[in-house]
């Protein structure tokens, strides 16, 4: 058995000396305050974070992170580490989110940077390289952002990515890889993937309508035209209201105060509406006219969409209308079996919330039945006590629609 240990603790050695892990940030105590930076940009009444594991956890000290403190606040907080590129290499992104207040608008995302982020001055329209997590408003917005910036310009994705909605810790992970494809997981399980040029608009499509090309002036897309030989019957033309021939002159009628009596219109039962020809197969239908493409001279292929030539900060810039959501459990590196790995053990976590979120919401009900007034059992009984013997209560009436 000793041995077997030993050659796992190898394995294990040798496998952390091929792995990257650029950052991660667990937040054991109060030496983030040293570490991450608020912004100071003017206009902007920024709100505080505070170190907490929330209501309910698991582990009162593992399960601590930063959360949001004071309503309705923008935050800005950030933290520099040292510079890496993901050139080659996978890119992992991952980190947890609490929304233990049962958020109604805010976000739950973070932003990466390069060097070049003044952190003291971090606000919404700093230049970032990625923008990934959750960000929940009302019943209409759920979803998870997924947004590079690529030349100097901020591309969303294309696809919708639902997030988590409930007040549990959640994972969030993303994957960039250096042949041009991507994941995001959630909870580690993958909920969406693709290619990177597929799913944003970084470049221009590779093919365009031919601007020379046009529908010849003889082409007939109609898949069916009226039959020239069908003719509209002689009895068709019939009115489409008639007079009421049931209606008669009322007795008390005076022509010379009421005018001339008229009886009520009423829908002719034979009108048979507008005619028109029956329609038959087009003999010269071609089929529907499709615009030639072309290669579009302005598209130019990007095998490094992927390329993050420096990455050097990871920041909260967000905004929440509720306070209360908990951030923790920040990791950079290249290998996604590293992070998969971390979010096995966070499963602890979830299960330790749900558990003491039970207990929880279980002792409130008991205390709100103790408090309940007596005065509803004492009426109650004073209910029975003033019908006499032998006298029927008065019956009450259900309404069983």
């Amino acid at each position: 058995m000793k041995s077997l240990a030993l050659i796992l603790v190898s394995l294990l050695a040798l496998y952390s000396v091929n792995c990257d892990v650029y950052f991660e940030e667990k937040f054991p105590d109060d030496s983030w305050e040293s570490k991450w930076i608020y912004s100071e940009h003017p206009g902007k009444e920024f709100g505080k974070f505070k170190l907490s594991a929330g209501k309910f956890y698991n582990d009162p000290e593992e399960d601590k992170g930063l959360q949001t403190s004071e309503d309705a606040r923008f935050y800005a907080l950030s933290r520099k580490f040292k510079p890496f590129s993901n050139e080659g290499k996978d890119l992992v992104i991952q980190f947890t989110v609490k929304h233990e207040q049962d958020i109604d608008c805010g976000g739950g995302y973070i932003k990466v940077f390069d060097c070049k982020l003044d952190q003291k001055d971090m606000h919404g329209e700093s230049p970032y390289e990625i923008m990934f997590g959750p960000d929940i408003c009302g019943p209409g917005t759920k979803k998870v952002h997924v947004i590079f910036s690529y030349k100097g310009k901020n591309h969303l994705i294309k696809k919708e990515i639902r997030c988590k909605d409930d007040v549990y810790t959640h994972l969030y992970t993303l994957v960039v890889k250096p042949d041009n494809k991507y994941e995001v997981l959630i909870d580690n399980e993958k909920v969406e993937d693709g290619n990177l040029e597929d799913d944003w608009d970084f470049l221009p499509p590779k093919k365009i309508k031919d601007p020379e090309a046009k529908k010849p002036e003889d082409w007939d897309d109609r898949p069916t035209i009226p039959d020239p030989d069908d003719t509209k019957p002689e009895d068709w033309d019939k009115p489409e209201h008639i007079p009421d021939p049931d209606a008669a002159k009322p007795e008390d009628w005076d022509d010379e105060m009421d005018g001339e009596w008229e009886p009520p219109m009423i829908d002719n039962p034979e009108f048979k509406g507008v005619w028109h020809p029956k329609q038959i197969d087009n003999p010269a239908y071609k089929g529907a006219w499709v615009h030639p493409e072309i290669d579009n001279p302005e598209y130019t292929e990007d095998k490094n969409l992927y390329l993050r030539k420096e990455i050097c900060a990871v920041g909260l810039d967000l905004w929440q209308v509720k306070s209360g959501t908990i951030f923790d459990n920040f990791l950079f590196t290249d290998d996604l079996e590293v992070a998969k790995a971390r979010g096995e053990e966070l499963k602890k976590t979830l299960e330790g919330e749900k558990k003491m979120k039970a207990e929880q919401d279980e002792a409130e009900r008991e205390k709100e039945k103790a408090e309940k007034p007596e005065d509803d059992e004492d009426d109650e009984d004073l209910d029975d006590e003033a019908i006499p013997e032998g006298e029927a209560g008065p019956v009450e009436e259900h309404d069983e629609l």
